[in-house]
């Protein structure tokens, strides 16, 4: 066998070795783009509405009451067919009274709406300027007189829709009716009056809280676990090619443990789910979705 000169054999393992250089450079940048570091619970970003709700707490009140009574005094009850509590139409027959001189009178309702007292018993005088017998909230109709934050009043406006919510009847739909021209210089608070339509007998004077929608903002969402509050600003942590990255955000309203950002985040981008001092910037991290996670 004729041997390789000593200059052939040292091009031919220079030009190996190159090869062997060669091929293992993709090996090295795939173990670089694999995800190392713990695990990390992330989600997406995504577009949201919220809507701007303004909060008022005050009693119930009927919007206009009328009183039922005979025109004629020295009558007395002999009949009574409503009680407090009840609906009643416009003409109704409330309760019939004996006349001094002998024959029957019927004391009908004049409005429409919710009997919210009576004092008719059978047996009991009436007149024209006693003790009324009924006494209807005319047309059901009722208001929530409420306080608000002078803070807050700027963002009300009439007609605005609120939900008011009241012990023992649940929510009930409502608008802005009234908005007080003074605030209580003690309490620094105003008054503004929500009306209400209810066939149920609300308790006057209860308690009530009202919740009026005053404006929407629809924006990239984060759950509020994802923002943290520093001296450095309001930041969340991204990932972004397995690494941490910190983004100063401007955020808005809140809604169901989600907040609003107005700026820093985009549609799409990767969010830590529970933000926490244990990430620095540049950390690499193995990203895992939230719905993943979930299972």
């Amino acid at each position: 066998m004729r041997s390789l000169p000593a200059r052939s054999f040292s091009q031919t393992f220079v030009a190996l070795a190159g090869l062997a250089l060669v091929s293992a450079q993709p090996v090295r940048a795939a173990d670089d783009d694999a995800p190392k570091g713990p695990a990390v619970t992330v989600l997406k970003a995504a577009k949201s509405c919220f809507s701007d709700i303004v909060e008022a707490t005050g009693s119930i009140i009927a919007r206009e009451e009328t009183s039922v009574r005979p025109e004629r005094p020295g009558l007395k009850v002999t009949e009574v067919l409503a009680e407090a509590g009840e609906t009643t139409t416009a003409g109704q027959v409330m309760a019939r009274l004996a006349l001094p001189e002998g024959g029957t009178l019927q004391v009908t309702a004049p409005v429409a709406g919710v009997i919210a007292s009576s004092s008719a018993q059978i047996g009991n005088l009436a007149s024209a300027k006693g003790e009324a017998l009924f006494t209807i909230v005319a047309r059901s109709e009722y208001d929530l007189v409420a306080l608000v934050a002078t803070s807050d009043i700027r963002k009300l406006a009439i007609n605005q829709p609120a939900t008011v919510r009241i012990a023992g009847a649940g929510d009930l739909d409502g608008k802005v009716r009234r908005i007080g021209p003074t605030v209580e210089p003690n309490i620094q608070q105003g008054m503004v009056y929500i009306g209400i339509s209810s066939q149920k007998r609300l308790l006057l004077n209860a308690s009530g809280r009202a919740l009026i929608k005053t404006g929407q903002s629809c924006n990239v969402a984060v759950p509020l676990t994802s923002v943290q509050y520093s001296s450095a600003g309001t930041v969340v942590q991204v990932i972004r090619r397995n690494r941490v990255e910190t983004k100063r955000v401007e955020t808005g309203l809140m809604s169901g443990g989600n907040i609003e950002v107005r700026d820093g985040l985009n549609e799409g981008d990767i969010v830590v789910a529970r933000a926490g001092a244990l990430l620095r910037e540049g950390d690499p991290v193995r990203p895992v979705m939230a719905s993943e996670a979930a299972k």
